[in-house]
């Protein structure tokens, strides 16, 4: 579906009216500042600790980055190997299901616990909560790929190699990059959550000492500077997307 781009006005829009009708609220003391921080007050904020928030923002985005590059290798391994190897899909697809029906801020304490304050458990906590999304859609995506194409590729005396390569590898793609969106998102929400339960830097570590101080302005803060960080992953999906799918631009342009 084509979206004109006339229709990004609306969001914009409707985005500037709540901030307003919000600003309202809180300058006439309908809503308590001890509650909820106006939008100002929230950008005041924002300002003051920018130098410091870069800081912590650094330190999170580089550990979302490595966790989602490795959560992306393990999920395509497993999906590689549970299409190639029923007994292994059989083995390890129960286990992957297990996985994701622990809460993640049930098993961090744990990481915490095992591997220490640094960055080891939260890279391991990021993985953990990225490489589902990409297993299961690759995974599904190989399974669904046309079986008359395997048929024809194995009558030309194709090896696997070169059906995954010139089959499978290419139909997945799209539920690839879908996977990988939630991914990225899931890489940020780990880390940060990662953070609250220990360590020195990073975001959740910054979010933990301002709520403790009660500034809900800064909480408001780095909430925003995390949704950004989301939607840039977001973004980079995008883009590289396009540089690896080039046709599904030019087919959109077509319809």
């Amino acid at each position: 579906m084509r979206i004109n781009k006339k229709d990004n006005i609306y969001p914009v829009v409707f985005g500037i009216v709540f901030l307003l009708i919000w600003q309202i609220l809180c300058s006439v003391k309908i809503i308590p500042s001890y509650l909820m921080p106006s939008p100002l007050q929230i950008v005041m904020a924002l300002a003051g600790d920018f130098t410091l928030l870069m800081y912590h923002l650094i330190y999170t985005l580089a550990e979302s980055i490595l966790g989602l590059i490795l959560g992306v290798i393990l999920g395509l391994i497993f999906a590689l190997l549970m299409d190639r190897f029923l007994k292994l899909y059989k083995i390890f697809y129960p286990f992957i299901i297990i996985s994701q029906t622990i809460p993640t801020i049930a098993i961090a304490p744990l990481l915490v616990l095992w591997f220490g304050y640094d960055l080891l458990p939260k890279i391991i906590l990021i993985v953990l909560v990225t490489f589902f999304p990409i297993t299961i859609g690759v995974f599904e995506s190989f399974k669904s790929t046309d079986r008359d194409e395997i048929n024809l590729l194995k009558s030309m005396g194709a090896s696997e190699f070169d059906i995954y390569r010139f089959i499978k590898l290419p139909s997945s793609m799209g539920k690839f990059f879908a996977a990988l969106k939630i991914s990225a998102s899931y890489s940020v929400v780990g880390g940060v959550i990662s953070e609250w339960l220990g360590g020195f830097r990073g975001l959740g570590v910054y979010m933990t000492r301002v709520r403790k101080a009660y500034a809900f302005d800064k909480m408001f803060a780095v909430i925003i500077i995390i949704s950004i960080l989301s939607l840039l992953l977001l973004k980079a999906v995008d883009l590289l997307q396009k540089i690896s799918m080039p046709w599904e631009e030019k087919n959109e342009k077509n319809n």
